[in-house]
């Protein structure tokens, strides 16, 4: 058995657009959501988890199972309608109630200020392509850590990275461009700008409390002992992760990664532009970060790929319908010998450890790390309110013992958070993909504790891995 620290942070993780649905109500602005999904007729963000009414409900459950933090994210839209001008004094007195009550059950908030939501008005003009709308983020940021004083952990943005491959080259969030990687490199940089520009305001500010970002890390692997599939790895490595924590930790890129930023922009006919400016605030930024969120939920491994650009994404549950192949950067491979779920995610824990092991050693003032998001997606099956979903225990106890496996060699993680607290609207699964530990009856909206909430409670409880 092994054991995870006294202090350590047992939470559950939402996202606004994912779970409080009301997507209208109060005061509401428009994200471009809105329009994508009722443009593709699959599936609607309304009623989602209805958090919106059912937050009481869910953060009684928190405290009752033993969770004792909640990952969740401000609508920037309820906020600022428009993403800027006056602010929404209906979606103001919402978040405060939600912060209150999270507080009087003893579950501490993690706010997310940004996850995948640019409010509709600012995402027409360009979302982070647009250097004006780093202004307005920053803007927001800043209204938020003064308005929202009882908030003391703050992430800046989830999940940079999907927000630049989803829209630009995978295609799947909107606007639905493909294989742009000119804008997916602008639009990584220019939201690490800004995370930069927030830290430093909240930091100048000295506005209590600790602020750090989110981003999906998943870890790459070549294939094959080969020098062309190592060198794949190393270019899915390079744009996936070593941007992302090269921006946050060190503040400017180093040679090796704009080399491989020029041999992708060459094969896929890209370019960038980076200003010295950017760089002198990443810096700044650098070494005032808390904490590092990191999603993890698989691994790939890699080989060397030339020909058409071909990528079919595995939406709906269909066990091996996934392809991702790139000009000039890699093709993923599934191993026969690692299992992985109907979505074709790779359950390999050992990319949790190496992932957390490779942060202490790359970038020794990291500070601290919660692993933000983690979990199963499951088909669960419900017999009269009782859901055995013993594959997903399995999961998360294989991972935790990765993370605790990690602590013991000297990384510094504090907290976990699964994703997710309960069932809830999935960006391109709509709601047959289920991760939550309850069980959430979209019609009824009624909840039902799944066999993982009453091993997540005991583990909570003992803070012991069995």
């Amino acid at each position: 058995m092994k054991k995870l620290p006294e202090h350590f942070i047992f939470g559950g993780a939402t996202a606004a657009y994912q779970a409080e649905g009301a997507t209208q109500e109060d005061g509401k602005g428009a994200v471009a959501w809105d329009a994508f999904l009722k443009e593709e007729g699959r599936f609607s963000p309304n009623p989602a988890s209805d958090f919106y009414h059912q937050y009481p409900v869910d953060i009684e459950l928190c405290e009752k199972f033993g969770v004792n933090g909640l990952r969740l994210s401000i609508a920037w839209s309820r906020i600022f309608p428009d993403g800027v001008g006056e602010p929404n004094p209906k979606g103001i007195a919402y978040y405060h109630d939600v912060f209150k009550q999270c507080i009087e059950h003893n579950v501490i908030p993690f706010v997310t200020l940004h996850h995948f939501d640019t409010p509709k008005a600012l995402f027409d003009q360009g979302d982070f392509l647009n250097r004006d709308n780093l202004d307005a983020f920053v803007a927001y940021a800043k209204f938020c850590f003064e308005e929202f004083t009882e908030v003391k952990h703050w992430s800046t943005f989830n999940e940079i990275y999907p927000v630049a491959t989803n829209q630009y080259l995978l295609g799947v969030f909107p606007p639905g461009i493909h294989f742009d990687f000119s804008k997916v490199i602008m639009c990584l940089h220019n939201m690490m700008v800004a995370h930069a520009r927030t830290v430093n305001i909240f930091k100048d500010n000295k506005y209590p409390g600790e602020i750090g970002v989110v981003h999906s890390l998943e870890t790459k692997y070549p294939v094959s002992d080969s020098p062309e599939d190592i060198h794949a790895a190393f270019l899915e490595d390079a744009i996936s992760i070593r941007f992302l924590l090269e921006a946050t930790y060190l503040g400017r890129y180093t040679d090796d990664l704009l080399a491989a930023l020029d041999e992708i922009c060459a094969a896929q006919n890209a370019s960038y532009d980076f200003l010295e400016a950017d760089y002198l605030e990443m810096e700044k930024a650098s070494h005032r970060n808390d904490f590092l969120g990191i999603n993890h939920y698989q691994c790939h491994f890699c080989k060397a790929y030339q020909g058409p650009n071909e990528i079919y994404h595995n939406g709906t549950g269909e066990k091996g319908s996934s392809v991702y192949r790139v000009n000039g950067i890699a093709e993923r491979i599934y191993r026969d010998d690692i299992p992985r779920t109907d979505w074709d995610w790779l359950i390999y824990p050992q990319g949790m450890y190496d992932l957390l092991v490779r942060i202490k050693k790359d970038y020794p003032h990291y500070k601290k790390i919660y692993i933000t998001e983690n979990g199963m997606g499951y088909k669960d099956e419900f017999e009269d309110g009782v859901i055995l979903d013993t594959p997903r225990i399995d999961y998360l106890r294989q991972y935790l013992s990765a993370i605790s496996d990690a602590i013991t060699d000297g990384v510094n993680v504090e907290g976990y958070f699964l994703w997710s607290l309960m069932d809830l609207f999935s960006w391109t699964n709509g709601y047959n993909k289920r991760y939550g530990l309850f069980y959430v009856d979209f019609e009824t909206q009624k909840r039902y504790p799944k066999e993982s909430a009453y091993w997540y409670k005991q583990l909570s409880e003992t803070k012991t891995i069995i």
